[in-house]
């Protein structure tokens, strides 16, 4: 079974992001989302449980969910992806008070240009606000989720800098265009060399500093790989990590068709796709190193 489950709560979504038609999705659609995902917690207990959209913050009771899924199983690790646009201080306490317990706030630019990119003004200063205000009540396990893009390689690392001034973290993935077909993000072979002298400099500042970051260096070490074709290795999406729609359907990967409800779950198998270098493609593949047990045992950032 999955160790790791996505609980999409929702398709609904107020950001207005170019790679994503998330936020085209009918309100009515909100009809077909499901009032509890105890029973598919419980059969498929999960070590790490993400809960995701669309925005999940837009689930009013976003908080009944979480809170009856972590009754219902014991050892779990749940966590939020989120824009942050309507994350206020006291709703990140609810949310943390209800079992979340890491917040994963989507940041792909520290200016005006994050804020162009998802359509929502003034996003950048709310979320940097709200990740102190966060932090000042005690909620310590928080990472900004960044898409390595053409257009921001040169913030990737004054993202870093930035998360560790907050006592965040950094989550890499990779752009693709497997969503709705826009390439504009994708890194062309002419800017793979500077992609690769990033990653040498986020690879570096893991070396200083781990628990910044959170990704595997391995990860990081592939993702020139993918950009430039090479990748070839079969998919493990659909086995560590499966997808459940908001109606309560399977996905192996949230780029591709349901297949099942979670009730009549069948086992997936590898699946030889290069679509995509997600950082849950490429952490299922991920080697266990000396760095990555040192990335595990990095003292919290808070301490």
């Amino acid at each position: 079974m999955p160790i790791l489950v996505h609980f999409e709560v929702t398709l609904r979504c107020n950001a207005h992001c170019n790679f994503c038609d998330y936020w085209k999705t009918d309100p009515a659609e909100r009809q077909n989302e499901l009032k509890s995902y105890v029973d598919a917690a419980r059969f498929f207990n999960p070590m790490m449980i993400t809960w995701t959209g669309g925005e999940p913050t837009l689930r009013r009771d976003l908080e009944d969910l979480v809170a009856g899924v972590d009754r219902a199983i014991r050892i779990k690790y749940m966590t939020l992806i989120t824009h942050g646009g309507m994350l206020t201080p006291e709703r990140a306490q609810s949310l943390w008070d209800a079992g979340i317990n890491q917040f994963n706030i989507s940041l792909d630019y520290l200016d005006q240009r994050h804020d162009e990119a998802r359509g929502i003004p003034g996003l950048v200063d709310r979320i940097m606000n709200n990740v102190v205000a966060m932090r000042e009540r005690g909620i310590d396990a928080i990472r900004f989720n960044t898409v390595i893009k053409r257009s921001n390689l040169d913030e990737l690392v004054p993202i870093v800098k930035r998360a560790a001034e907050l006592g965040a973290g950094v989550n890499f993935s990779c752009y693709t265009d497997n969503k709705n077909g826009n390439a504009d993000g994708l890194i062309p072979p002419a800017e793979v060399r500077k992609l690769e002298e990033v990653i040498a400099e986020l690879l570096a500042f893991k070396r200083k500093r781990r628990g910044i970051i959170t990704n595997s260096d391995y990860y990081l070490e592939q993702i020139p790989r993918y950009v430039r074709g090479e990748t070839s290795e079969p998919c493990q999406s659909g086995i560590r990590t499966i997808h459940i729609t908001p109606s309560g359907y399977v996905k192996r990967c949230p780029d591709f068709p349901t297949d099942f409800h979670w009730r009549d779950f069948r086992k997936y198998k590898p699946v030889n796709c290069n679509a995509c270098y997600y950082a849950c493609r490429g952490e299922a593949q991920a080697p266990l190193r000396i760095s990555r047990i040192r990335d595990v045992m990095a003292a919290p950032l808070n301490r």
